[in-house]
């Protein structure tokens, strides 16, 4: 438990795309935080039941994530991983189902591996499946070298015992409703191992290759203080901050291209600083550490509510202001179901404010010409 690879499936998008940032990365701890922690035990909650759908012994595992909301979620991804297990049976006798299995890909990538979430392993077919508890990035399974490399991983532990034709690579992000299903044939699986996972991984492990910035930036940990990444977004500083009425389009267009990166990259640059000027391990130059501003609260409303009743100047009407609570809250409250079941027909969803986003954006093109009529 807790054993990384330098070169881990996880971490594949970044160092594929920017081979050098895997050896940056070792200078800079691995901070954990809540989000992770949700997500392993939701993972091992969703392992668990699994293991009970195969009839496999298991102990159910208790976390203080533990909640109606991560047990139906966790349900949602057990029920659509039964599907497709109860479905290798149509086309096998005798498939193989793994639940939270070590996968080594260390023949394409040097001391490669990972844990695939669900391996179902059947004629024809091979299916892998990743559970992603997340719901701030929806995840696609299209091209995703993370599940790639599991699938070359499992490739090798049966490839010579199946006729494996394609593989099936699922992502299920039950907490976004998102299923996004990618096959792709064998032989254009192995090409592309060969042809550029190979190559890349041999960079990645030397620390050489080129830097590349873009979107996988976002969860390296030397993102702060990376060089590269600096000098591409401070290149803006080449239009001398000219008002946007004087830019001409390309550069208002070159600037819309990256307005969003320098802004992560400015508050991950913060965020840095901060960090190591609270621990002492930096001062900065025309920077202090001070105590922020804090907004006042009752220290027990129960013992406050009490002396103000007792004093029998105030009603519980005066010092209460009762209100319904918020619709995420209503709905972990309540879980999915019910909340569907009970307040679907109440719910309603204003449309958003107009903005403006990049063209590869999924949802559909705003028409003001056509708004004007509705």
């Amino acid at each position: 438990m807790g054993e990384h690879a330098l070169l881990s499936a996880s971490s594949s998008h970044r160092w594929l795309n920017c081979p050098p940032s895997a050896r940056l990365e070792e200078g800079f701890a691995d901070s954990a935080n809540d989000y992770a922690a949700e997500g392993t035990a939701a993972h091992a909650l969703a392992e668990h039941k699994l293991r009970e759908f195969l009839k496999l012994s298991s102990k159910r595992p208790v976390s203080r994530y533990d909640s109606q909301e991560l047990e139906d979620y966790t349900d949602a991804y057990v029920a659509y991983a039964c599907e497709l297990i109860s479905e290798a049976y149509l086309r096998s006798n005798d498939p193989i189902t793994l639940v939270e299995q070590r996968l080594d890909f260390s023949h394409y990538v040097p001391e490669g591996f990972g844990t695939g979430d669900l391996v179902i392993v059947a004629d024809g077919i091979l299916d892998v499946v990743d559970l992603k508890y997340g719901k701030g990035i929806m995840v696609s399974a299209e091209h995703n070298p993370q599940m790639m490399l599991y699938a070359l991983g499992a490739l090798a532990l049966f490839d010579n015992l199946y006729d494996i034709q394609k593989v099936r690579m699922t992502i299920c992000q039950p907490r976004l409703d998102n299923i996004s299903i990618f096959e792709l044939p064998l032989d254009k699986l192995l090409i592309w191992a060969e042809t550029e996972l190979k190559p890349k991984a041999l960079l990645a492990m030397k620390g050489e290759g080129e830097f590349v910035c873009g979107e996988h930036c976002r969860f390296c940990r030397a993102r702060a203080t990376c060089r590269t990444r600096a000098e591409r977004n401070l290149e803006l500083a080449k239009l001398d901050f000219k008002p946007p009425a004087l830019l001409t389009d390309d550069e208002i267009a070159e600037v819309l291209s990256r307005a969003e990166d320098l802004a992560r990259w400015s508050a991950d640059v913060w965020e840095y600083a901060q960090s190591e000027a609270i621990s002492g391990r930096k001062k900065w130059p025309g920077y202090k550490v001070v105590e922020g501003r804090s907004n006042r609260k009752y220290s027990d409303e129960a013992v406050v509510a009490e002396t103000l009743l007792a004093a029998g100047q105030y009603s519980e009407n005066t010092i209460y202001n009762r209100k319904l609570i918020g619709i995420t809250d209503m709905e972990k409250l309540l879980g999915k179901k019910q909340f569907n079941e009970l307040l679907d027909s109440f719910i309603v969803k204003p449309p958003g404010k107009q903005t403006l986003v990049v063209a590869s954006d999924k949802r559909q093109e705003w028409n003001s010409a056509v708004a004007d009529f509705t």
